[in-house]
């Protein structure tokens, strides 16, 4: 990969190639010396210091859209637009300077990595001089994330998805310490796709080993959202490394619930392998918590346990770890792992230098599965509190709580070995029967130290006790008695012309949006049911909800006025008053205002949509300059639910307004404390740190909405001369939002003259989404039709929201009006072979872009698969790639392409010599594409197959993965990966 250009980053590069690869180790700097005597003294501290680390660096994102509708990832949609997509990885490591923040306390230390999602990298015991979560002492991303790039190691933070968007992109931080001696570096990070907001807190507190994880989720859009939260966490492992789970699980289930096990030692073949079998030949082989026995790519999740707590043992180390979370909101557990074979140790090189293998021990709140999302409201938070340990040899957890954790071993003699979280005096360990103590043993206690006590008996009847010196229970364990009945499994839903229930249509149309099917759509169910009733109230609502987040208002509106008349026939005030809600959307979105306010009012009676309608009729009411009504409307939410720092913001803009200048600055000083990092309350107060353009742009349109004109013209000023980041480019919609806003105050030349700075912004990575940027580029191009610009970002808007014909027209007006450029003509082709059916026009856009940039793998790629499907001979293609040859061969995929092509051309050597010696990234779920043109050489030139060599990236695995997509193009509807990216997808030109 030559010709890849790599980015650094905001950090430093030190040139140490000579390092690079020959077991570079991380090294923990001690804290500082102004730091020093509190930590001493038993708090817990926490500073910013920057660390070097062996970095195989990401390339930039691709400049193109990418349009992976279709995509299957994690058992959900892969798709990434407005996301930029990342697809290629350095093959030499450098020492680069990472943003670090570094926390600490007597028995515990913890890195946290902001630039990369504010995942904590490593989590050491200070006790035991053991690494509780793998330490990967390189980042080296392998193409496994949403996005592209994913590191191994540490915790991960996924959401609102799995292999969460942002994972590869920084958070906000800031470093708080408490007055209890505690400290918590908080990160702050916007979901890329709906604009969601997540604070997440990581926090140590003195005289204890616990690491807390204080999580906010916020909905600050005005629709209903769903989401997942995973806690991801790595553990080295070898064939010593055992996951426990709660004695009360005794199955556990595949993604999506498509297949089960016993746990646990599976009862039957799971992911290909024949435990039973495998245990006959050699016992014990079908205990799935040990990794040694799983040799293939594989996912557990827990079913059903009513437990809190689960982790990791490592029998040689003699430690571990425990995760706690309440049951009620964290249910999930899971593991997952490459598998204990060639197949997965392949993977692991791709991901670390001299560490790992690794297993993922995941802990779900709000989910119990994946795919498997929830919901939040408008303006929702959800807020809970997730917490790990480290613990030392007591053997893996039979009960586990905050203060402690306790193994107990059963057979002729019961022993109980117990740890505790913080130091005890004079703590006491119990086995009692029927309240009979028959053993006791009393110890002080402190983290990294065990207690033991032992008796000769039986161990039913048996309980274990470990309490403090006031009496205070800290742990206590009994035995589990469960059935053995076997769980549900899912089963794939029936085509909607099966079904004769409008309930099980809408169900089934709710259940493929919610989950984010990846290739079955909700329209067909929800059409079908409409054809049975066209009034049914909750269809038609779900049509409406639809259409008016594809920005197509006026067909939003007949929906839900369909549902609303049917729903007030008889019931003035419906129960439910999502209809209401979403019809105020709708309108407003129409500019019919006051009709929007008469909608949010009426949906108010109903708490559900109470807080979000008083919020929405507030904020217009705050724009059309009716101060006071608009407090008491805010007033009233705030009896019906707790913090929205929507709607703190809100209203410290009304008080500011009012000139009570005093009170707003408590509201927002009061904000700021539950929400360190909100974007929009650190504008109002002034502070100058909110750097990221998407963030400030948020900020902005939360200000326009309010009716703060000049505030957002500020910021907009600021958006424009922040640099243009990977995640994207906001600096062409801040200039239509300026010339929005100025417009609308009469300022039409200078609204003109921002309407030009944005057609003169480079538009790399410009990649507009959201309605807010629908409506202000219809309003660019109402205001001047010949702005191929706004056409051009527009229909890459429309195109992602599946109004796919629209893109294609505004694509075909912005070039026919004398735009030139690649990514315009590259889009155009995708929608000419897509959604018009035009071979010819879609190859003569290839061709232009080709000739503007003819040393673009990434077109030349598109091209070829392109050309695959027109038919084109191999002759054709090869002769066609050979005359770029040296751009061919930056890009994995085109050169297995390319190599592919050589042996059907019969140069089956040549094709050999080009996998000898040229490293590859595959990508999670696309295995076996290098392998496959590796193995058809050999084919080719009679040769006996041989395992390929280690810079192929991947090695047979003995196992047959499910097939995703079967030979007549039907898809596996549980499947979890796609190895295609699906670019080139022909769509129904009648739908």
């Amino acid at each position: 990969m030559a010709d890849a250009t790599y980015r650094s980053g905001a950090s430093v590069l030190i040139d140490s190639a000579a390092t690079a690869g020959q077991g570079f180790q991380i090294d923990l700097p001690d804290a500082p010396n102004d730091l020093s005597s509190r930590l001493s003294s038993g708090n817990a501290v926490g500073w910013s210091e920057p660390m070097p680390i062996l970095t195989y660096e990401a390339a930039e994102p691709s400049q193109y859209p990418m349009y992976l509708d279709q995509r299957v990832y994690q058992g959900s949609s892969g798709k990434v637009y407005p996301l930029p997509f990342t697809e290629q990885v350095a093959d030499e490591g450098v020492v680069r300077e990472w943003k670090a923040i570094h926390l600490e306390n007597r028995y515990v230390r913890l890195v946290v990595l902001p630039e990369l999602g504010g995942r904590i990298h490593i989590g050491f015991d200070k006790t035991t001089g053991y690494d509780f979560f793998y330490r990967n002492n390189v980042i080296k991303p392998a193409l496994v994330g949403l996005a592209g790039p994913w590191i191994s190691g540490g915790v991960e933070f996924n959401w609102p998805q799995h292999h969460r968007p942002a994972t590869y992109l920084p958070v906000e931080t800031c470093i708080e310490h408490g007055d209890d001696g505690s400290v918590t570096v908080w990160c702050h990070d916007h979901d890329p796709f709906a604009r969601m907001s997540a604070h997440h807190g990581i926090r140590l507190r003195p005289n204890s080993s616990v690491v807390e994880l204080e999580v906010r989720l916020h909905n600050r859009t005005t629709d209903r959202q769903t989401f997942l939260w995973w806690a991801n966490v790595a553990a080295r492992v070898h064939d010593d490394y055992q996951a426990f789970f709660p004695e009360d699980v005794r199955y556990v289930a595949d993604h999506a619930r498509r297949a089960l096990t016993s746990f646990p030692a599976a009862d039957r073949p799971y992911y290909g392998v024949d435990y039973p079998a495998e245990a006959a030949a050699r016992p014990g082989a079908d205990r799935i918590d040990w990794y040694r026995n799983v040799p293939v790519p594989t996912s557990y999740m827990i079913v059903d346990s009513q437990q809190d707590f689960f982790g990791g043992y490592d029998h040689a180390a003699g430690a571990g770890f425990v995760h706690w979370a309440e049951r009620r909101v964290s249910p999930g557990k899971k593991m997952w792992t490459w598998g204990d074979a060639p197949f997965g140790h392949a993977w692991d090189a791709q991901l670390t230098d001299s560490d790992g293998p690794y297993v993922e021990l995941m802990a779900g709140v709000y989910t119990d599965n994946q795919p498997d999302f929830s919901w939040l409201l408008p303006g929702e938070t959800k807020t809970f509190t997730q917490y790990w340990y480290p613990i030392p040899a007591i053997g893996v957890a039979h009960q586990a709580t905050t203060d402690a954790a306790v193994h107990v071993d059963r057979g002729a003699m019961t022993t109980a070995v117990a740890a505790v979280t913080s130091p005890q005096k004079g703590a006491r360990l119990t086995i009692l029967r029927d309240g009979q103590i028959l053993a006791s043993r009393q110890a002080d206690l402190e983290p990294g130290h065990t207690l033991e006590v032992s008796v000769e008996t039986e161990s039913e009847g048996i309980t274990v006790e470990l309490r403090a010196s006031d009496d205070t229970l800290l742990v206590d364990w009994a035995s589990v008695a469960v059935g053995d009945e076997e769980p549900w499994v899912a089963e794939e839903p029936p085509q909607p012309e099966e079904m004769t229930s409008v309930d099980e249509l809408y169900l089934t149309g709710v259940h493929l949006s919610q989950y984010r099917h990846p290739t079955r759509s909700p329209l067909t169910y929800w059409r079908a049911a409409l054809e049975l009733d066209p009034s049914d109230v909750r269809t038609n609502l779900a049509l409406a909800d639809h259409a008016y987040r594809a920005g197509e208002y006026e067909q939003a509106l007949e929906y839900t006025d369909i549902a609303l008349a049917r729903l007030t026939r008889r019931n003035a005030n419906p129960q439910d008053a999502e209809g209401l809600y979403l019809r105020g959307m709708i309108l407003n979105r129409l500019g019919r205002t006051e009709e929007a306010e008469q909608a949010w009012g009426k949906a108010s009676w109903d708490l559900t949509w109470a807080a979000a309608s008083a919020f929405m009729l507030a904020r217009s009411l705050t724009r059309r300059g009716h101060h006071r009504a608009a407090l008491r409307v805010l007033d009233s939410a705030d009896g019906v639910v707790g913090h929205d720092a929507r709607r703190t913001a809100l209203r410290a803009i009304l008080l500011r307004r009012l000139q009570r200048n005093a009170e707003a600055e408590r509201v927002i000083t009061r904000g700021l404390k539950i929400d360190p990092l909100d974007v929009t309350l650190r504008v109002l107060c002034g502070r100058g740190d909110v750097i990221s353009a998407d963030l400030a742009l948020d900020a902005a349109f939360d200000l326009r909405e309010a009716g703060e004109n000049e505030a957002t013209l500020e910021l907009l000023a600021h958006v424009a001369r922040v640099p243009i980041e990977p995640s994207g480019n906001a600096r062409p919609i801040a200039h239509y939002l300026a010339a929005s806003i100025l417009d609308s105050e009469g300022r039409h030349d200078e609204a003109a003259g921002e309407r030009t700075k944005a057609r003169s912004q480079e538009l790399r990575w410009a990649f507009p989404s959201g309605l807010d940027a629908l409506d202000l580029l219809g309003e660019a191009l109402r205001a001047d039709e010949s702005d191929t610009v706004a056409r051009h970002l527009r229909g890459m808007l429309l195109y992602g929201l599946g109004r796919r014909r629209e893109a294609a027209d505004d694509w075909d007006i912005a070039i026919s009006g004398g735009l030139e450029d690649t990514v315009l003509f590259r889009n155009a082709a995708l929608a000419a072979y897509n959604v018009r059916h035009d071979d010819d026009r879609a190859w003569a856009l290839y061709e232009r872009a080709t000739q503007i940039a003819p040393a673009d793998a990434r077109l030349r790629y598109e091209q070829d698969q392109l050309a695959l499907r027109l038919g084109h001979s191999v002759e054709e293609r090869r002769s066609r790639l050979e005359t770029v040859l040296s751009t061919v061969l930056t890009r994995d995929d085109l050169t297995i392409a390319y190599v592919g092509l050589l042996v059907d051309a019969g140069e089956a050597e040549r094709a050999l010599q080009i996998l000898r010696t040229r490293p590859f990234h595959p990508w999670e779920g696309g295995e076996g594409q290098t392998l496959a043109v590796w193995d058809a050489a050999h084919d080719a030139l009679g040769l006996e197959r041989v395992d390929p060599p280690a810079s192929l990236g991947e090695t047979r695995s003995p196992y047959t993965p499910p097939v995703a997509r079967s030979d007549d193009g039907v898809t596996d509807y549980f499947a979890t990966s796609l190895p295609e990216l699906l670019l080139f997808a022909r769509e129904n030109q009648e739908s």
